[in-house]
Protein backbone atom coordinates (compact mmCIF):
# COMPACT_ATOMS: atom_id res chain seq x y z
CA UNK A 1 0.00 0.00 0.00
CA UNK A 2 1.27 3.44 -0.87
CA UNK A 3 0.57 6.76 0.86
CA UNK A 4 1.73 10.29 0.24
CA UNK A 5 2.69 10.80 3.89
CA UNK A 6 3.10 8.33 6.75
CA UNK A 7 3.24 9.32 10.40
CA UNK A 8 4.86 6.80 12.77
CA UNK A 9 3.72 7.06 16.38
CA UNK A 10 0.21 7.44 17.76
CA UNK A 11 0.82 9.61 20.80
CA UNK A 12 -0.59 13.11 20.91
CA UNK A 13 2.31 14.60 18.92
CA UNK A 14 1.82 12.04 16.14
CA UNK A 15 -1.95 12.56 16.23
CA UNK A 16 -1.62 16.34 16.09
CA UNK A 17 0.85 16.05 13.21
CA UNK A 18 -1.54 13.75 11.31
CA UNK A 19 -4.42 16.18 11.93
CA UNK A 20 -2.49 19.31 10.92
CA UNK A 21 -0.95 17.75 7.82
CA UNK A 22 -4.28 16.37 6.66
CA UNK A 23 -5.94 19.78 7.16
CA UNK A 24 -3.17 21.47 5.17
CA UNK A 25 -3.14 18.84 2.41
CA UNK A 26 -6.66 17.37 2.25
CA UNK A 27 -6.01 15.81 -1.15
CA UNK A 28 -3.02 13.75 0.02
CA UNK A 29 -3.45 10.24 1.40
CA UNK A 30 -1.89 9.69 4.80
CA UNK A 31 -1.48 6.86 7.28
CA UNK A 32 -0.81 6.89 11.00
CA UNK A 33 1.00 3.83 12.36
CA UNK A 34 0.87 2.90 16.06
CA UNK A 35 2.37 -0.30 17.42
CA UNK A 36 -0.05 -0.58 20.37
CA UNK A 37 -3.76 -1.41 20.14
CA UNK A 38 -4.66 2.02 21.53
CA UNK A 39 -3.65 5.57 20.71
CA UNK A 40 -1.81 7.58 23.38
CA UNK A 41 -0.84 4.44 25.27
CA UNK A 42 2.59 5.52 26.51
CA UNK A 43 3.79 9.01 27.44
CA UNK A 44 0.56 10.79 26.47
CA UNK A 45 -1.69 8.44 28.38
CA UNK A 46 0.52 8.28 31.45
CA UNK A 47 1.31 11.96 31.98
CA UNK A 48 -0.20 14.25 34.61
CA UNK A 49 -2.87 15.71 32.33
CA UNK A 50 -1.70 19.30 32.85
CA UNK A 51 -2.12 22.09 30.30
CA UNK A 52 1.16 23.89 30.97
CA UNK A 53 1.37 27.67 30.87
CA UNK A 54 4.91 28.02 29.49
CA UNK A 55 6.21 29.46 32.76
CA UNK A 56 9.58 27.68 32.96
CA UNK A 57 10.89 27.68 29.40
CA UNK A 58 13.62 29.86 27.95
CA UNK A 59 12.02 32.78 26.09
CA UNK A 60 12.19 32.27 22.33
CA UNK A 61 12.90 28.53 22.58
CA UNK A 62 10.81 25.97 20.72
CA UNK A 63 9.46 24.80 24.08
CA UNK A 64 8.32 28.29 25.07
CA UNK A 65 6.84 29.29 21.71
CA UNK A 66 5.10 26.00 21.04
CA UNK A 67 3.85 25.58 24.61
CA UNK A 68 2.23 29.02 24.71
CA UNK A 69 0.77 28.88 21.20
CA UNK A 70 -0.19 25.24 21.68
CA UNK A 71 -1.92 25.94 24.99
CA UNK A 72 -4.22 28.52 23.43
CA UNK A 73 -4.98 26.24 20.50
CA UNK A 74 -5.50 23.17 22.71
CA UNK A 75 -7.99 24.97 24.95
CA UNK A 76 -9.93 26.20 21.91
CA UNK A 77 -9.85 22.65 20.48
CA UNK A 78 -11.16 21.21 23.74
CA UNK A 79 -13.99 23.74 23.88
CA UNK A 80 -14.97 23.13 20.26
CA UNK A 81 -15.00 19.34 20.56
CA UNK A 82 -16.31 18.87 24.10
CA UNK A 83 -13.12 17.38 25.57
CA UNK A 84 -12.98 17.38 29.37
CA UNK A 85 -10.77 20.21 30.58
CA UNK A 86 -10.65 22.92 33.22
CA UNK A 87 -8.51 26.05 33.33
CA UNK A 88 -8.27 25.85 37.11
CA UNK A 89 -4.95 27.60 37.67
CA UNK A 90 -1.95 26.55 39.76
CA UNK A 91 0.32 27.94 42.41
CA UNK A 92 4.09 27.53 42.63
CA UNK A 93 5.07 27.54 46.31
CA UNK A 94 8.36 28.36 48.00
CA UNK A 95 8.72 26.78 51.44
CA UNK A 96 12.31 27.87 52.21
CA UNK A 97 14.25 31.13 51.93
CA UNK A 98 16.80 29.56 49.57
CA UNK A 99 14.04 29.00 46.98
CA UNK A 100 13.09 32.68 46.71
CA UNK A 101 15.87 33.57 44.29
CA UNK A 102 14.79 30.92 41.79
CA UNK A 103 11.11 31.77 42.30
CA UNK A 104 11.98 35.32 41.22
CA UNK A 105 13.82 33.96 38.18
CA UNK A 106 10.80 31.88 37.19
CA UNK A 107 8.58 34.94 37.62
CA UNK A 108 10.78 37.02 35.28
CA UNK A 109 10.83 34.21 32.72
CA UNK A 110 7.03 34.06 32.92
CA UNK A 111 6.77 37.79 32.30
CA UNK A 112 9.09 37.51 29.26
CA UNK A 113 6.91 34.69 27.95
CA UNK A 114 3.84 36.89 28.53
CA UNK A 115 2.05 34.36 30.73
CA UNK A 116 -1.30 36.01 31.23
CA UNK A 117 -2.42 36.70 34.79
CA UNK A 118 0.90 35.65 36.37
CA UNK A 119 1.41 37.33 39.74
CA UNK A 120 3.31 37.00 42.98
CA UNK A 121 1.42 35.92 46.09
CA UNK A 122 2.27 35.79 49.78
CA UNK A 123 1.50 33.30 52.58
CA UNK A 124 -2.02 34.61 53.19
CA UNK A 125 -3.07 34.42 49.56
CA UNK A 126 -1.51 30.97 49.20
CA UNK A 127 -3.89 29.81 51.92
CA UNK A 128 -6.84 31.62 50.31
CA UNK A 129 -6.26 29.61 47.13
CA UNK A 130 -5.18 26.36 48.83
CA UNK A 131 -6.24 26.39 52.52
CA UNK A 132 -4.04 23.43 53.54
CA UNK A 133 -0.90 24.62 51.74
CA UNK A 134 1.94 26.33 53.64
CA UNK A 135 4.48 28.56 51.94
CA UNK A 136 6.47 31.74 52.46
CA UNK A 137 5.92 33.04 48.90
CA UNK A 138 4.49 31.87 45.64
CA UNK A 139 3.26 32.53 42.13
CA UNK A 140 -0.32 32.26 40.93
CA UNK A 141 -0.60 31.00 37.34
CA UNK A 142 -4.30 31.21 36.44
CA UNK A 143 -3.94 30.00 32.83
CA UNK A 144 -2.66 26.53 33.78
CA UNK A 145 -5.28 23.82 33.39
CA UNK A 146 -6.04 20.13 33.15
CA UNK A 147 -7.31 18.02 30.25
CA UNK A 148 -8.05 14.48 29.13
CA UNK A 149 -5.14 14.00 26.72
CA UNK A 150 -6.24 10.51 25.62
CA UNK A 151 -9.59 11.81 24.39
CA UNK A 152 -7.93 14.80 22.73
CA UNK A 153 -5.58 12.45 20.85
CA UNK A 154 -8.43 10.26 19.63
CA UNK A 155 -10.40 13.31 18.46
CA UNK A 156 -7.46 14.64 16.43
CA UNK A 157 -7.15 11.32 14.62
CA UNK A 158 -10.90 11.09 14.09
CA UNK A 159 -10.97 14.56 12.51
CA UNK A 160 -7.98 13.77 10.28
CA UNK A 161 -9.59 10.58 8.97
CA UNK A 162 -12.80 12.45 8.18
CA UNK A 163 -10.95 14.88 5.91
CA UNK A 164 -9.78 12.22 3.44
CA UNK A 165 -11.56 8.87 3.45
CA UNK A 166 -8.56 7.23 1.75
CA UNK A 167 -6.30 8.00 4.72
CA UNK A 168 -5.92 5.29 7.34
CA UNK A 169 -5.13 4.51 10.96
CA UNK A 170 -3.15 1.32 11.56
CA UNK A 171 -3.10 0.14 15.17
CA UNK A 172 -1.10 -2.90 16.29
CA UNK A 173 1.34 -2.04 13.50
CA UNK A 174 4.99 -1.75 14.49
CA UNK A 175 7.58 -0.44 12.05
CA UNK A 176 10.42 -2.94 12.31
CA UNK A 177 12.47 -1.97 9.26
CA UNK A 178 12.90 0.92 6.83
CA UNK A 179 14.25 0.91 3.28
CA UNK A 180 14.73 4.12 1.32
CA UNK A 181 15.30 5.24 -2.23
CA UNK A 182 15.37 8.71 -3.72
CA UNK A 183 11.61 8.98 -3.98
CA UNK A 184 10.05 7.09 -1.08
CA UNK A 185 10.40 5.01 2.07
CA UNK A 186 9.34 1.41 2.46
CA UNK A 187 8.09 0.67 5.97
CA UNK A 188 8.33 -2.97 6.91
CA UNK A 189 5.90 -3.76 9.70
CA UNK A 190 4.57 -6.76 11.57
CA UNK A 191 1.41 -6.34 9.48
CA UNK A 192 2.82 -5.99 6.00
CA UNK A 193 4.81 -3.55 3.88
CA UNK A 194 3.77 0.06 3.26
CA UNK A 195 5.27 2.74 1.05
CA UNK A 196 5.21 6.50 1.56
CA UNK A 197 6.69 9.44 -0.33
CA UNK A 198 7.39 11.20 2.95
CA UNK A 199 7.51 10.03 6.56
CA UNK A 200 7.23 11.91 9.86
CA UNK A 201 8.47 9.97 12.89
CA UNK A 202 6.91 10.85 16.24
CA UNK A 203 8.12 7.77 18.09
CA UNK A 204 8.58 9.11 21.62
CA UNK A 205 10.36 6.51 23.75
CA UNK A 206 11.61 4.81 20.57
CA UNK A 207 12.62 8.00 18.72
CA UNK A 208 16.37 7.31 18.64
CA UNK A 209 15.93 3.73 17.46
CA UNK A 210 13.54 4.77 14.70
CA UNK A 211 15.99 7.46 13.58
CA UNK A 212 18.82 4.93 13.35
CA UNK A 213 16.59 2.56 11.37
CA UNK A 214 16.07 5.48 8.99
CA UNK A 215 19.81 6.05 8.59
CA UNK A 216 20.15 9.11 10.82
CA UNK A 217 23.65 9.43 12.33
CA UNK A 218 22.47 10.19 15.86
CA UNK A 219 24.93 10.53 18.73
CA UNK A 220 22.35 11.01 21.49
CA UNK A 221 20.27 8.26 23.08
CA UNK A 222 16.79 8.24 24.56
CA UNK A 223 16.91 7.33 28.26
CA UNK A 224 13.70 6.62 30.14
CA UNK A 225 12.77 7.87 33.60
CA UNK A 226 9.81 6.39 35.44
CA UNK A 227 7.58 8.64 37.50
CA UNK A 228 5.44 7.12 40.26
CA UNK A 229 2.28 8.77 41.53
CA UNK A 230 0.25 8.54 44.69
CA UNK A 231 -3.42 9.47 44.87
CA UNK A 232 -5.29 11.20 47.64
CA UNK A 233 -7.72 8.93 49.45
CA UNK A 234 -11.28 10.00 50.16
CA UNK A 235 -10.33 11.33 53.57
CA UNK A 236 -7.51 13.46 52.15
CA UNK A 237 -9.33 14.65 49.05
CA UNK A 238 -10.51 17.96 50.51
CA UNK A 239 -6.95 19.16 51.17
CA UNK A 240 -6.19 20.03 47.51
CA UNK A 241 -8.36 22.32 45.38
CA UNK A 242 -6.39 22.81 42.16
CA UNK A 243 -2.68 22.37 41.27
CA UNK A 244 0.25 22.95 43.64
CA UNK A 245 3.87 22.86 42.44
CA UNK A 246 7.14 23.32 44.33
CA UNK A 247 9.85 25.68 43.16
CA UNK A 248 11.89 23.38 40.91
CA UNK A 249 15.52 22.82 41.80
CA UNK A 250 17.60 24.42 39.00
CA UNK A 251 20.20 21.65 39.34
CA UNK A 252 17.68 18.86 38.73
CA UNK A 253 16.09 18.24 35.29
CA UNK A 254 12.54 17.64 36.58
CA UNK A 255 9.87 19.87 38.12
CA UNK A 256 9.55 18.00 41.42
CA UNK A 257 6.65 16.24 43.12
CA UNK A 258 3.41 18.21 42.81
CA UNK A 259 -0.34 17.94 43.35
CA UNK A 260 -2.66 17.71 40.34
CA UNK A 261 -6.43 17.56 40.21
CA UNK A 262 -7.45 15.36 37.27
CA UNK A 263 -10.42 15.77 34.95
CA UNK A 264 -12.13 12.76 36.58
CA UNK A 265 -11.97 14.48 39.98
CA UNK A 266 -9.13 12.39 41.39
CA UNK A 267 -6.05 14.11 42.82
CA UNK A 268 -2.57 12.80 42.08
CA UNK A 269 0.65 13.48 43.96
CA UNK A 270 3.89 13.05 42.07
CA UNK A 271 5.74 12.08 40.03
CA UNK A 272 9.19 11.26 41.26
CA UNK A 273 11.88 10.53 38.66
CA UNK A 274 13.94 7.34 38.65
CA UNK A 275 15.97 5.65 35.95
CA UNK A 276 13.89 2.87 34.44
CA UNK A 277 15.28 -0.48 33.32
CA UNK A 278 12.57 -0.72 30.65
CA UNK A 279 11.57 2.14 28.38
CA UNK A 280 7.93 1.13 28.32
CA UNK A 281 7.84 -0.43 31.78
CA UNK A 282 5.46 1.03 34.33
CA UNK A 283 6.12 -1.33 37.21
CA UNK A 284 8.93 -0.77 39.71
CA UNK A 285 10.56 -4.10 38.84
CA UNK A 286 9.98 -4.09 35.06
CA UNK A 287 13.13 -4.98 33.16
CA UNK A 288 14.30 -5.12 29.55
CA UNK A 289 17.81 -6.37 28.83
CA UNK A 290 17.96 -4.40 25.58
CA UNK A 291 16.80 -1.13 27.15
CA UNK A 292 19.09 -1.53 30.15
CA UNK A 293 22.09 -2.39 27.97
CA UNK A 294 21.41 0.59 25.69
CA UNK A 295 21.25 2.99 28.61
CA UNK A 296 24.08 1.66 30.76
CA UNK A 297 26.59 1.34 27.91
CA UNK A 298 26.02 5.00 26.98
CA UNK A 299 28.41 7.50 28.58
CA UNK A 300 25.75 10.20 28.74
CA UNK A 301 23.76 8.09 31.21
CA UNK A 302 26.72 7.82 33.57
CA UNK A 303 27.50 11.54 33.25
CA UNK A 304 23.90 12.24 34.29
CA UNK A 305 24.12 9.77 37.19
CA UNK A 306 27.36 11.21 38.56
CA UNK A 307 26.23 14.84 38.26
CA UNK A 308 22.94 14.10 40.02
CA UNK A 309 24.07 11.37 42.42
CA UNK A 310 22.42 12.66 45.61
CA UNK A 311 19.18 13.49 43.81
CA UNK A 312 19.07 10.09 42.17
CA UNK A 313 19.59 8.22 45.43
CA UNK A 314 16.85 10.24 47.11
CA UNK A 315 14.48 9.60 44.23
CA UNK A 316 15.10 5.84 44.44
CA UNK A 317 14.60 5.79 48.20
CA UNK A 318 11.35 7.65 47.78
CA UNK A 319 10.19 5.30 45.02
CA UNK A 320 10.15 2.40 47.50
CA UNK A 321 9.09 4.30 50.63
CA UNK A 322 5.62 5.72 51.12
CA UNK A 323 6.87 7.45 54.26
CA UNK A 324 9.60 9.34 52.38
CA UNK A 325 7.21 10.22 49.56
CA UNK A 326 4.78 11.61 52.13
CA UNK A 327 7.55 13.63 53.76
CA UNK A 328 8.21 15.37 50.43
CA UNK A 329 4.50 16.15 50.01
CA UNK A 330 4.33 17.52 53.55
CA UNK A 331 6.78 20.29 52.66
CA UNK A 332 3.84 22.04 50.96
CA UNK A 333 0.86 20.41 52.74
CA UNK A 334 2.04 19.58 56.29
CA UNK A 335 -1.28 18.13 57.44
CA UNK A 336 -1.15 15.19 55.03
CA UNK A 337 -0.98 11.79 56.73
CA UNK A 338 -0.16 8.24 55.62
CA UNK A 339 -3.90 7.55 55.47
CA UNK A 340 -4.40 10.47 53.06
CA UNK A 341 -2.42 8.89 50.22
CA UNK A 342 -2.44 5.57 48.37
CA UNK A 343 -0.25 4.21 45.54
CA UNK A 344 -1.34 5.28 42.06
CA UNK A 345 -0.14 4.79 38.52
CA UNK A 346 3.24 5.39 36.87
CA UNK A 347 4.51 6.94 33.68
CA UNK A 348 7.79 6.93 31.77
CA UNK A 349 9.37 10.06 30.29
CA UNK A 350 11.68 9.93 27.28
CA UNK A 351 14.69 12.22 27.47
CA UNK A 352 17.09 12.55 24.56
CA UNK A 353 20.30 12.54 26.56
CA UNK A 354 23.41 14.18 25.19
CA UNK A 355 26.82 12.56 25.54
CA UNK A 356 27.73 15.04 28.28
CA UNK A 357 24.68 13.98 30.30
CA UNK A 358 22.69 17.18 29.64
CA UNK A 359 18.91 16.67 29.66
CA UNK A 360 17.88 20.28 29.20
CA UNK A 361 17.75 20.31 25.42
CA UNK A 362 14.94 22.10 23.65
CA UNK A 363 12.46 20.24 21.47
CA UNK A 364 14.52 18.66 18.70
CA UNK A 365 12.96 18.13 15.27
CA UNK A 366 15.23 17.37 12.31
CA UNK A 367 14.88 16.86 8.56
CA UNK A 368 16.74 14.00 6.87
CA UNK A 369 16.06 13.20 3.20
CA UNK A 370 12.37 12.48 2.77
CA UNK A 371 11.84 12.17 6.54
CA UNK A 372 11.24 14.39 9.53
CA UNK A 373 12.10 13.07 13.00
CA UNK A 374 10.76 14.39 16.29
CA UNK A 375 13.75 13.31 18.35
CA UNK A 376 13.08 15.13 21.61
CA UNK A 377 9.62 16.13 22.79
CA UNK A 378 9.45 15.91 26.58
CA UNK A 379 7.03 17.96 28.67
CA UNK A 380 5.35 20.28 27.64
CA UNK A 381 4.96 18.43 24.33
CA UNK A 382 1.38 17.31 25.03
CA UNK A 383 0.33 20.89 25.72
CA UNK A 384 2.29 22.06 22.69
CA UNK A 385 1.13 19.25 20.38
CA UNK A 386 -1.09 21.25 18.02
CA UNK A 387 1.57 23.93 17.70
CA UNK A 388 4.19 21.23 17.06
CA UNK A 389 1.85 19.91 14.37
CA UNK A 390 1.81 23.38 12.79
CA UNK A 391 5.60 23.55 12.98
CA UNK A 392 5.98 20.16 11.27
CA UNK A 393 3.43 21.14 8.58
CA UNK A 394 5.61 24.16 7.76
CA UNK A 395 8.71 21.96 7.70
CA UNK A 396 6.97 19.55 5.33
CA UNK A 397 6.05 22.44 3.03
CA UNK A 398 9.55 23.92 3.02
CA UNK A 399 11.69 20.78 3.01
CA UNK A 400 9.56 18.61 0.72
CA UNK A 401 8.40 21.48 -1.53
CA UNK A 402 4.75 20.50 -1.21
Amino acid sequence: MTFDIAIVGGGIVGAATFYKLQKKYPELTMALFEKENLLADHQTGHNSGVIHSGLYYKPGSLKARNCIDGRHELVAFAKEHGIDHDICGKIVVATEEKELEFLEKIYKTGLENEIEGLRKIGPEEIKEIEPFCEGIAGLHVPCTGIIDFRTATAKMVELALAINTNSELHLNTEVIGIEKDNNSSTLKTNDGVYNARYVVYCAGLQADRMAKKDGVALKEKVVGFRGDYYELTEQGHHKIKHLIYPVPNPDFPFLGVHFTRMTDGEIECGPNAVFTFKREGYGKTDFSLRDTWDALTYKGTWKLFFSNMSFGINEYRRAFSKKLFLKTLQRMVPSLTMDDIKPGRSGVRALLLREDGDTRDDFKIIHEGNSIHVLNAPSPAATASLSIGNYIAKEVEEKFKL
